[in-house]
């Protein structure tokens, strides 16, 4: 294509379908008939699944290429394969709903990273059962709930939530050490959209004091886990990890102190692939093109 394509409109596209020859033919061929541009493109074969993962960040010549008329364009390839496909306008940023309990460390790094547009996102709320973080929240000019959690009013919460989320537009949930269980049809009906930090490197020491128990057993690594919420507790897919040296010297404090910066680097990571549509599920883990 000739000229520039920093002004033209940009999309990311991503699929996952069966493998077979032809598919990534399709896409740009496709992509050809609507007079776009490849700018950056992966893709993945994984045998053990026999599934196919692709995804395209391209731009769009011309004002009729909007996402409505490029879905519509893309509908004969989709059905052909019987693709998962999704297309994302890159003028929208993705809105992101975050929720905190006690602890605000992983909260304090998304606001940060957020304010300094290093997180292309928007947080159209932070919704916490205590009140701990509400000062900090509101010196970011976020909205703060503060909506308390118990047995009796856990159902009544979560419908609140939903709507929460509807009214805002919310494309995916943020766990930010929220130490909540969230039920399981709730869970179900946002597959691939709430990401939770773990403390801990998966699997292992799950439940509380996770850096106690690392401690315990005289551990030489520990480690954070970014993951998609599941109805099953601490087992959905892995989006991303990292570990720390550690060693006999480290008392419990000081591991949890090792452990905390993890967990906002993780969690950063995660929300920056799942924002930039980097992340597709393969059955129980994920592909993501970093």
């Amino acid at each position: 294509m000739a000229g520039s394509t920093q002004e033209l409109p940009d999309f990311v596209l991503t699929l996952s379908c069966a493998d077979r020859r032809g598919i990534s033919h399709a896409i740009t061929g496709a992509l050809v008939e609507a007079r776009c541009n490849i700018l950056d493109s992966a893709q993945f074969g994984d045998p053990g699944t026999g599934l196919f993962f692709m995804r395209v960040h391209f731009a769009a010549e011309g004002t009729a290429n909007t996402r409505v008329s490029l879905q519509t364009h893309f509908e004969p390839v989709v059905e052909r394969f019987q693709m998962d496909f999704s297309l994302w306008d890159c003028a929208n940023k993705p809105r992101a709903l975050i929720l905190v309990s006690r602890f605000d460390h992983c909260l304090n790094d998304l606001l940060y990273r957020y304010r300094t547009g290093e997180l292309d996102i928007e947080i159209p709320a932070v919704v916490s059962n205590h009140r701990t973080a509400y000062q900090l929240v509101a010196s970011h000019n976020v909205p703060f709930h503060h909506w308390p959690v118990d047995a009796a009013s856990k159902a009544l919460q979560e419908a609140r939530l939903r709507e929460l989320i509807e009214a805002e537009a919310v494309d995916f949930l943020i766990l930010a050490r929220y130490m909540q269980v969230l039920s399981a049809s709730f869970c179900e009906a946002m597959p691939g959209r709430i990401i939770n930090i773990h403390h801990s490197f998966l699997p292992g020491f799950k439940g509380a004091k996770p850096y106690h128990q690392a401690h315990a057993r005289g551990v030489k690594l520990i480690g954070a886990t970014a993951h998609y919420v599941t109805p099953d507790l601490d087992e959905g897919p892995i989006i991303e990890q990292d570990v720390e040296r550690v060693d006999h010297h480290m008392s419990p404090r000081e591991l949890t102190a090792v452990g905390r910066d993890l967990e906002q680097v993780v969690l950063a990571r995660a929300v920056r692939y799942q924002a930039e549509c980097r992340v597709l599920l393969n059955r129980n883990k994920t592909v993501v093109f970093r």
